[in-house]
């Protein structure tokens, strides 16, 4: 491999530089030509084999499996890039539940929940996750995704005020954009930065409402707010706080309640969204709520809820099946493995000197640096049998580029050896080459001790 990277003809700067944002606001009077542009540089990229993205996979989310890119190529090995954070996709009971739904309904609700599209799955479903996260009222949805943008698109309009956590999920900063132009961001996790937006909007406006948004583990940085002191912020002037928990709700936690529960706030926040993708094995999401008039005026005026269909009775019976091993000994067990697995890959990652990011939690985000780097690692990533994702600006800051590791309770140690030995081996063979591209030599992977991002160098 070295070898090969030492004859190698550097691929060209256009292919290492450049990004998304580059091309989001295209200008031109034909809506359809002008998409052009970014397709020639995704082309340059994917000739190259440096476009990771818009892969499929040929099997089951496992431990190890195989993908295929977007023109067809093939990616064999340990699979660290699936979100299954508790092995539940391929789980006996789950498929099980999946085949007595299918027999019992078909494939599909055939129809939007205001339209005759809930089932006896679905009714049950929000009865048990009610249940489960000790809040009443649940809203269902097609997708985690439409959950988020639901819950401030359907509860916020014009005149009201959004305050969110600059690196809120896209589904809620597009909800908001959709509900008011009083939207105000705050630097991540910044929670005085918070109260200042709060003491502005209401030293102006004491008569509107205001929702605070943010999650209860960010899925790029791998860290969690301080979710007492935004309670506390919200009472303070009298403002709503909702929590995305879509990556720690079932798989952190004794209970599986996340960090909610862990910072003892599952019965204080107002509005918690999750999504059933990452452990629940399957697409859909919620809302929860402790008010019957909530779930109500979301179920008629939260457009994902009137105008989609309504969660399938195959998914909600999936998320039932999940949900009763989650709640189980066995779900204790699959959580008490997988952190088990979390804590040896950071482990790892930082005595092979990869810096890593976060707090312990599915996510490990292996930090690269330059945009460039990255997209070299993550060729030599997928030539060395390791499936991972890369994460680069704008998803994150520039020259903050990540490889993003997703772990699964069902990964073994030895799995783990070998993603990191791959991971190291990528690393130094991308700069070998990064060097010889002669871009810059000012942004690379670490090569000395573990050093971590603090929430105060993240909000800058």
């Amino acid at each position: 491999m070295t070898t090969e990277v030492e004859n190698a003809c550097p691929a060209p700067i256009e292919a290492l530089t450049g990004n998304l944002r580059e091309y989001r606001e295209p200008q031109g009077s034909d809506l359809l030509q002008r998409t052009e542009p970014f397709y020639e540089w995704q082309n340059l990229r994917r000739a190259h084999d440096l476009w990771p993205y818009s892969r499929s996979a040929h099997e089951a989310p496992r431990t190890s499996s195989t993908a295929l890119d977007d023109i067809g190529r093939s990616v064999s090995g340990v699979n660290f890039a699936s979100q299954d954070y508790l092995s539940l996709s391929s789980h006996p009971d789950v498929i099980a539940a999946a085949k007595d739904a299918m027999d019992d309904f078909g494939v599909h609700s055939a129809g939007s929940a205001a339209l005759l599209g809930n089932t006896s799955y679905s009714l049950r479903l929000e009865e048990e996750l009610a249940d489960f996260l000790t809040m009443e009222n649940i809203t269902l949805y097609p997708t985690g995704w439409s959950a988020g943008y639901a819950a401030i698109q359907g509860l916020v309009r014009p005149n009201d005020h959004v305050v969110m956590d600059v690196l809120a999920h896209s589904c809620m900063q597009q909800g908001a954009i959709a509900a008011t132009k009083n939207i105000h961001l705050y630097g991540h996790l910044n929670t005085a930065g918070a109260r200042r937006k709060l003491r502005a909007i209401r030293a102006k406006d004491k008569t509107n409402g205001i929702i605070v948004v943010t999650e209860s583990l960010f899925s790029m940085h791998a860290d969690t707010p301080n979710l007492s002191e935004l309670h506390e912020i919200c009472r303070e002037y009298d403002a709503t706080l909702l929590v995305d928990a879509a990556h720690d709700l079932g798989c952190i936690g004794e209970d599986g309640l996340g960090h909610l529960s862990l910072q003892r706030m599952l019965d204080k926040v107002d509005l918690v969204v999750g999504s059933f993708s990452k452990t629940f094995a399957s697409n859909g999401g919620f809302i929860a709520s402790r008010s019957r008039a909530v779930k109500e005026y979301l179920k008629y005026y939260s457009a994902p809820q009137t105008f989609s269909n309504a969660l399938s009775p195959v998914q909600s019976a999936i998320v039932l099946a999940t949900l009763g091993i989650v709640r189980s000994d066995e779900g204790k067990e699959l959580r008490r493995t997988l952190m088990d697995n979390i804590q040896y890959l950071r482990k790892k990652l930082e005595t092979s000197h990869i810096e890593v990011l976060g707090d312990p939690c599915p996510i490990v985000p292996a930090r690269i640096g330059a945009e460039a780097m990255a997209r070299i690692a993550m060729k030599y990533l997928g030539k060395l049998g390791a499936i991972v994702n890369l994460v680069e600006y704008p998803a994150v800051q520039r020259n903050g580029s990540r490889i993003r590791l997703q772990v699964m309770a069902k990964h073994t140690h030895e799995d783990i050896d070998t993603l990191v030995a791959s991971l190291r081996q990528a690393i130094d063979l991308a700069e070998i080459e990064y060097r010889r591209c002669n871009i810059g030599r000012s942004v690379i992977a670490p090569k000395g001790p573990k050093t971590r991002t603090t929430a105060a160098e993240q909000a800058a």
